[in-house]
């Protein structure tokens, strides 16, 4: 009995000291991101600021779907009929995941990122445009300095890397939004920060007709972004019109890692 009680006592003292040591780790790092870019002032704010990768540096007819889950209030659903079509299909895409959704849908997103026809994208901790002064998108109040925008990418990324054994290497922001400064301390916590070509259904508001004609826009070396935590909205049956008519117009569907990136 008393060999238990020291044996669950060594445990826990030994998780306490990787804990504690985990907790060390990411204050340094959060320190030396501070220390190295607290006196860049931004210079730029939107969706294709300097650094931010929207297509891909090829001349194929490639296009990259990528798919955000939000998190947000009425953003926590599943479209699982999009996601069983892109199987069926055998269509790749890269899903950028918040940690709220994933709090809410664990077992999903454990299914999802198990899947190696998808790929795990960064899409926040709180779903908060990327800002170092606290600059707003859409209403939606952006990290207030480094300190916090440290927090929304890395935490969110440390969450991914617990459930899948595999660290997030792309980035986007809540509402796709950027400043310069923001984007290289992305970089510095080593995330390329990833855009869109094509604007494939605006946060789930277009209707199916729009979401195909935007499709249908693509050239080469797209990416497309759209959202599959809305079930309710009409993204899927235009994304499934517009997939099959660029099929057998030869495009290829793509993950983000495919190609390198511009």
């Amino acid at each position: 009995m008393k060999k238990r009680v020291v044996f669950s006592l060594l445990c826990i003292l030994t998780l306490n000291v990787y804990a504690n040591a985990a907790k060390d780790d990411y204050e340094t790092l959060k320190k030396s991101v501070v220390s190295k870019y607290e006196k860049q002032m931004p210079k730029q704010w939107g969706e294709k600021v300097t650094g931010v990768k929207t297509q891909f540096n090829t001349k194929q007819k490639v296009i990259a779907i990528t798919m955000d889950a939000c998190g947000s209030k009425d953003g926590m659903g599943y479209d699982k009929k999009l996601i069983s079509y892109l199987e069926k299909e055998n269509i790749p895409a890269t899903l950028f995941i918040n940690a709220r959704w994933i709090d809410t849908n664990l077992e999903t997103f454990k299914t999802l990122a198990a899947n190696p026809l998808f790929e795990i994208g960064n899409h926040g901790l709180l779903h908060k445009p990327a800002s170092v002064d606290g600059s707003s998108a859409y209403g939606i109040k952006g990290t207030e300095d480094i300190a916090e925008l440290v927090d929304e990418i890395e935490l969110n990324a440390r969450k991914i890397e617990s459930i899948t054994n595999k660290r997030p290497k792309y980035y986007r922001s809540g509402t796709a939004y950027y400043d310069d400064v923001a984007v290289k301390v992305a970089n510095r916590l080593k995330h390329q920060v990833i855009g869109f070509s094509i604007l494939g259904d605006a946060g789930a508001t277009y209707t199916a007709k729009k979401v195909e004609e935007a499709f249908m826009t693509a050239k080469k070396g797209e990416i497309a972004i759209v959202h599959f935590n809305h079930p309710e909205s009409q993204t899927r049956e235009g994304m499934i019109r517009a997939i099959t008519k660029l099929k057998a117009d030869g495009f290829k569907f793509v993950k983000l890692s495919d190609y390198p990136l511009k």
